[in-house]
């Protein structure tokens, strides 16, 4: 009986060990964890083993390495939610393999999503002048770049591609008034956003175009979320005019500015964006 008890408490510790979210922990045990494809190569195994009840341990696996990946998505969206962008910036700096973890979650998330805000603004590019320059502010697997003829910078967290430029999108080092779009496609994640606009129209010419798109429930002022109207009215005071807004989509919402104007105000009293939270499944 004693030793039962044991078994119990020692379970009861482990469960509480497995809670625990800690990005070191969470990548090691997913790193640990046989891989799909190692399952797939080894036929003769998977023969024995499901003869043996070893398929069930294998769906086991398959369902426990998907949990924990979905957990640590969950995790690191919410960091970048919550932080300023330098701090991002820092956080996949100290360890790069996150960024492949989050953007595999974010990619699981957007394939739910009927459409794809970046084809839209990917439309709207191709129906412009080629020779427009593109600041992609947050540009993820670079899509935007990939799929128009524009001159295209693409910026993000981490770069694991030739045309990525690594950096705090509050700092892009590109020359003031040397860009004639800025895109922000579901990127104004920081709790400092406004630098990252402040950014785009210091780099956007004249006349230059700002298209954003994000996520619809962040804008929802019944759940919590900004008054579009105010954002609006910020960004023009920024030094915008506000040109369209298309609220049509149910997953999204795109506004249209252009920089027509100098920045009315140095204070700007920006409305807190709310943050695109995952519940647990």
């Amino acid at each position: 009986m004693e030793s039962g008890n044991k078994r119990k408490r020692g379970k009861r510790g482990r469960d509480k060990n497995n809670t625990n979210n800690d990005k070191s922990s969470l990548s090691a045990v997913i790193k640990q964890m046989p891989s799909q494809a190692d399952h797939n190569n080894n036929k003769s195994s998977s023969k024995r083993s499901k003869r043996s009840g070893g398929g069930r341990d294998s769906s086991f696996l398959d369902k426990m390495r998907a949990k924990l990946s979905g957990g640590h998505f969950r995790m690191i969206n919410e960091k970048l939610y919550t932080c300023s962008g330098n701090e991002a910036f820092k956080y996949f700096e100290d360890d790069p393999s996150l960024f492949n973890t989050y953007h595999t979650g974010y990619q699981e998330q957007m394939s739910h999503w009927p459409e794809q805000p970046v084809n839209i603004i990917i439309k709207w590019l191709k129906g412009h002048d080629t020779s427009l320059i593109v600041a992609d502010f947050g540009c993820g697997d670079a899509r935007l770049a990939k799929n128009v003829k524009n001159k295209v910078f693409s910026f993000d967290l981490v770069s694991h591609d030739p045309s990525v430029i690594a950096c705090d999108m509050s700092n892009t080092r590109l020359g003031s008034s040397s860009v004639n779009v800025a895109v922000f496609c579901l990127s104004l994640m920081g709790t400092d956003f406004p630098k990252f606009l402040q950014e785009a129209q210091r780099v956007l010419n004249p006349g230059g175009w700002l298209l954003i798109a994000e996520v619809k429930s962040r804008f929802d002022p019944n759940t919590g979320g900004a008054d579009p109207d105010r954002f609006v009215k910020a960004v023009c005071e920024l030094g915008f005019t506000s040109v369209s807004k298309d609220f049509s989509n149910k997953m999204f919402l795109l506004f249209y500015f252009r920089k027509e104007k100098p920045r009315l105000k140095e204070d700007i009293e920006w409305p807190k964006l709310k943050p695109c939270l995952y519940k647990r499944r």
